[in-house]
């Protein structure tokens, strides 16, 4: 049952969007899955762009071939399921994992943690990189730029999966979640997320990349990356409920995702700074 908030809100209906996208005899196929898909294509897409338009680059030199582009999704691919998953295993559910080791393996049950995928993602570019002789700033730069296409759709397909919403609200756009036992109105902090760390933070980057010329400075769009996601996530941690098997940190204020994101934001500053002292330009 739907309850009211405490000022008489109305909250808004969860749309009824079936989680899975379709299914052909026992193969089901999930929004969740399709937006990785996607969001790897509309990257290697966007990324094949920027390469083609060295001008952008230090040099006039991107840290590898446009046409590549397409080996290195086969790459990032592995580098988002296996870094995200080995991070979710030991930073958000250990002990669970440690007494059922097999349930490592099951993915299909769920259980990924962006910061892991994130670094899973820079060492499969930085390896991919090294083989092809490129700049290995400039490929962290171009997986800046393109990672907020991913971050995007996966916030709204957590959206569609009725998982990882916030706080009970009485602000006018709470929404009542399908599967909160409590039925009240919460905040749609996939939403949020989805705005701040990947459309804002896309145009954001975007104008450093094409009016700002940040790509001539190799660590410069990694740096805006890292400090534009790592605050995001810190405000959005404050409205999303915590993993139930964690709950909060430190005396109660602090999440997980808010811990993770501060390496983030310390990695993002250092990176500019090196960036701006750098001669290249």
């Amino acid at each position: 049952m739907v309850r009211a908030s405490p000022h008489g809100a109305r909250p808004l209906p969860f749309p009824e969007i079936d989680p899975v996208a379709f299914a052909i005899g026992p193969l089901v196929v999930r929004w969740y899955a399709l937006a990785y898909l996607a969001g790897v294509l509309l990257g290697a897409l966007y990324g094949r762009m920027l390469l083609k338009r060295r001008a952008l680059w230090a040099d006039n030199s991107p840290p590898f071939a446009p046409d590549d582009i397409w080996d290195f999704a086969f790459w990032a691919i592995i580098g988002i399921i296996v870094g995200g998953r080995v991070a979710y295993v030991l930073f958000y559910n250990l002990p669970q994992y440690l007494a059922n080791p097999m349930e490592i393996f099951a993915l299909w049950d769920g259980g990924m943690a962006f910061h892991g995928g994130m670094i899973g993602l820079m060492l499969a570019v930085i390896l991919f990189t090294r083989k092809r002789g490129g700049n290995l700033l400039s490929s962290l730069d171009l997986l800046a730029a393109i990672g907020t296409i991913g971050i995007f759709l996966g916030r709204i397909a957590n959206f569609i999966n009725a998982e990882l919403f916030g706080a009970p609200t009485d602000l006018p756009w709470g929404v009542v979640f399908p599967t909160d036992p409590l039925g009240v109105p919460r905040h749609p902090s996939q939403l949020y997320e989805a705005a701040l760390e990947g459309l804002i933070l896309f145009l954001v980057i975007r104008y450093a990349t094409h009016v700002a010329h940040a790509l001539r400075r190799p660590g410069l769009v990694a740096g805006i990356f890292g400090i534009g996601y790592g605050l995001s996530r810190f405000a959005v941690e404050f409205v999303r409920l915590p993993d139930a098997q964690l709950g909060y940190l430190y005396g109660g204020w602090l999440t997980m995702g808010q811990v993770l994101s501060l390496p983030m934001i310390l990695a993002g500053l250092c990176l500019i700074a090196y960036a701006m002292r750098s001669r290249r330009a």
